[in-house]
C-alpha cells in the first residue's frame, strides 16, 4: 500500500489526478443522496443451477448458494472495475483502500427476529471458495447469542440522556465528513463498506430501489429479488420460461461515465452466467 500522504483518509487516497469535470461534480454535487442512478439487471439461473449442483454434490456441510455467488461476482467487479470502489465525502474522490461486502444477517425469521451486521474484507487472492468460508463463518457469528460491535456501538447512545448523545451525533456526522470517525464505530458499520447486499428474496420480495446514505463512505447497494421463473427470448423471438433473479443495483452515478457502468454490469452478468469464473482469483483480469 502507498504511503499516506496529506489529504488522504484512513480508508481511501484522495484522487488529485482528478480530471476538472469530476472534480468540479463533487463540489456542486456534494450529496450522495442526491446522485443516486438505479440499474436492474435479470439473471438467467440455469447454468447457476446446474453449477451449484455439481458443486453441492457430496457436500452436506455449508453448502454454496445464489447469494455466495452474487457477492462473488460483486467483489470481483469491484477488484476489476476500481472506479466502481470510489467514494466521495465533503467534495473530495478517495479511492478505497480495499474491497469490502456487507449485509444484514437475520438472527430468526419472526417479525420480532433481531438483525446483525456481516462484514467482508476481500483479497486480491480471495474467490469463491474463500468468499464461502468467509460467509459461512459471518452468518455463525451473526446467529450466535453474541452482540455485534456495530450495535454495541448504536446502543451506547442511546444509554445516555437524549440530549447529550444528539449532541454527540451531530458531532460524530461532522468527524464523519472529515474522515476522523473513530474506528471502532467505523470498522462494523456497513455503510462504510464498498456496497451493501441484501437478499430480499429470502424474505420473499421483489428486488426493488434502495436509497444511498450521505453518512458513510458506500457508494453502491444491492438488492436481491426473489427467484422465480420467467420468459427469456432468443434472436428469433423464441420465448423459453427459465429460473431467474433480478438485481436492483444503486450507485452513485458521480464517479464514472454511463459507459464504464455499462462495462461492469456487463460484467457482473457475466461472472454470474458463467460461474466456473468465480473459482479464480478477484483480481484475474477477464475479457469483457
Amino acid at each position: 500500500m502507498a504511503r499516506r500522504r496529506m489529504g488522504d483518509r484512513r480508508d481511501g487516497r484522495l484522487l488529485r489526478e482528478l480530471d476538472s469535470l469530476h472534480f468540479v461534480t463533487g463540489v456542486i454535487y456534494p450529496n450522495r443522496c442526491d446522485n443516486e442512478a438505479y440499474i436492474t439487471e435479470r439473471i438467467d439461473l440455469t447454468n447457476i443451477n446446474a453449477y451449484l449442483e455439481k458443486k453441492n454434490a457430496g457436500n452436506d456441510d455449508y453448502k454454496y448458494n445464489l447469494f455466495q455467488l452474487i457477492v462473488t461476482s460483486l467483489v470481483r467487479t469491484l477488484t476489476l472495475r476500481p472506479k466502481m470502489n470510489r467514494f466521495i465525502v465533503n467534495g473530495n474522490f478517495y479511492q478505497r483502500n480495499e474491497v469490502s461486502a456487507a449485509f444484514v444477517v437475520k438472527k430468526q425469521f419472526s417479525d420480532h427476529g433481531a438483525e446483525a451486521l456481516a462484514f467482508l474484507h476481500m483479497k486480491d487472492t480471495d474467490n469463491l471458495d474463500t468468499v464461502h468460508r468467509y460467509i459461512k463463518d459471518q452468518v455463525m457469528e451473526c446467529r450466535s447469542d453474541k452482540v455485534d460491535s456495530s450495535t454495541d456501538s448504536m446502543d451506547m447512545f442511546n444509554r445516555i440522556p437524549r440530549f447529550i448523545s444528539k449532541a454527540a451525533l451531530h458531532f460524530v456526522m461532522w468527524l464523519d465528513k472529515h474522515g476522523g470517525v473513530p474506528p471502532s464505530l467505523v470498522e462494523p458499520d456497513h455503510y462504510y463498506s464498498s456496497v451493501v447486499i441484501s437478499n430480499l428474496g429470502s424474505i420473499k420480495l421483489k428486488s426493488g430501489y434502495h436509497h444511498l446514505t450521505n453518512w458513510g463512505t458506500c457508494s453502491m447497494i444491492v438488492l436481491i429479488g426473489e427467484i422465480k421463473k420467467r420468459p427469456f427470448f432468443d434472436e428469433d423471438g423464441n420465448m423459453e420460461m427459465r429460473p431467474s433473479v433480478d438485481l436492483g443495483v444503486t450507485i452513485d452515478e458521480r464517479l464514472a461515465d454511463g459507459y464504464y457502468y455499462s462495462r461492469s454490469m456487463r460484467l457482473i452478468r457475466k461472472l454470474l452466467e458463467q460461474p466456473e469464473l468465480l473459482e479464480q482469483p478477484l483480481h484475474s483480469e477477464i475479457e469483457i
